[in-house]
């Protein structure tokens, strides 16, 4: 590959999208709606904490846009997969299977739950995990006994699976259902990424028992932090909401706690800040697909690498366009870095590959080539809705 010749034709068609004004963010929000008003009011009234009008009606926005029947608002997206993991029955020992390709919190989550991450293969389809190849892995190191799944190689529990909507585009999430039915495992989805994303006609996050959502400063929508767990059981829905408000008993003054619990509940500041935010998620989603359009224009005609685009069948909320170079190169890829970030385009690469970090890297893994691959082609654009005006 002409490496010089690569990185001019990349950053031609990145000068024909961005304004000229530099430092361009990766993603950032837009504050254009009822976000004053709504935060003033929580001020006003005192209401800032985890009680509050907002939290209710931001779960009810929720519920309404996603289709899920229960929504639980909570500090992060780390801490609803922490809790939905609890409720998937995830106890200290078992192993969780989750993308290689990922970000931490997802790690993370399982081992605040005392579990240990078992590592799965993505696929260049998706850019999210793989269940054609995990079926096969399966078939191989699993067994099933008592209508309990076991690794035979370390002799522990596979649990659960863990699959996440990668930059916001749909995981094959049939494949997955179909896996975790045969294998009995729970199915646990990290849809962080992905609001306003659906996979057929459904909105991703709704498929497993249990989803969950992240509004970071740099999501779709966001509430400051803060996140949901996403469930169409009732009795799910009660205790996640149980769990993470301390596990206190309902009474009007005495203090009185059944489990452990955590204080992991929305604040109503936050909450109002996300009311307002999902009332404009609209306009967002359109304008970041007219984002993903302008780029793929751009990037048509340049050589040796490509516009990631939607999977076929599914939506997605473009949450990162990602530039994919056609072969994998670590030389290439940290030129680019260099050269988008010295310019004021804050792109960047993928997470580093959780079996690369040095608290995972002895979990079990499968064969990860390609999450190898991508992570060696892999460049995340800025992509944020302040960049195509949703009055355009």
């Amino acid at each position: 590959m002409d490496q010089p010749a690569i990185v001019s034709e990349v950053m031609a068609a990145l000068n024909r999208v961005l304004p000229s004004q530099r430092p361009i963010a990766l993603h950032e929000p837009k504050f254009g709606g009822n976000e004053w008003q709504y935060v003033k009011n929580c001020l006003d009234t005192g209401w800032v904490s985890s009680s509050g009008s907002h939290v209710s009606r931001f779960e009810q926005l929720l519920q309404d846009f996603t289709g899920a029947p229960y929504a639980v608002a909570v500090v992060n997206g780390t801490a609803a997969l922490h809790i939905a993991l609890q409720l998937a029955g995830v106890r200290p020992g078992d192993e969780v299977i989750t993308p290689a390709l990922s970000f931490v919190a997802t790690a993370n989550a399982i081992s605040y739950c005392g579990g240990i991450p078992h590592f799965m293969d993505s696929e260049s389809a998706t850019l999210g995990a793989n269940p054609v190849a995990l079926a096969e892995y399966l078939s191989d190191i699993a067994r099933v006994s008592s209508g309990v799944c076991f690794n035979r190689i370390t002799g522990r529990p596979l649990r659960a699976v863990i699959p996440m909507h990668t930059f916001g585009h749909p995981v094959a999430i049939d494949g997955f259902l179909e896996l975790c039915n045969r294998f009995g495992l729970a199915l646990v989805e990290d849809a962080a990424e992905s609001l306003g994303s659906y996979y057929g006609n459904r909105h991703t996050g709704t498929f497993g028992l249990l989803g969950t959502l992240s509004f970071n400063g740099n999501k779709i929508i966001t509430t400051g932090g803060g996140g949901a767990i996403l469930t169409n059981d009732k009795g799910l829905a009660q205790q996640a909401k149980h769990l993470t408000t301390t596990a206190k008993t309902n009474h009007r003054w005495t203090f009185s706690h059944d489990q452990l619990g955590y204080n992991y509940r929305l604040p109503n500041i936050n909450a109002a800040l996300g009311c307002a935010q999902l009332e404009q998620i609209s306009g967002f989603l359109a304008a970041k697909r007219r984002l993903a359009a302008r780029y793929h224009e751009a990037f048509s005609s340049v050589s040796d690498a490509t516009l990631f685009s939607e999977p076929p069948g599914c939506r997605s909320n473009y949450w990162l366009n990602t530039l994919l170079l056609d072969q994998p190169s670590e030389s290439l890829l940290d030129t680019l870095l260099e050269t988008t970030n010295e310019e004021g385009i804050l792109t960047r690469p993928a997470w580093t590959l959780m079996h690369h970090l040095p608290m995972y890297a002895t979990c079990p893994k499968m064969h990860l080539p390609v999450a190898e691959d991508l992570a060696k082609r892999l460049l995340n654009l800025p992509s944020s809705v302040l960049l195509e005006s949703i009055d355009g």
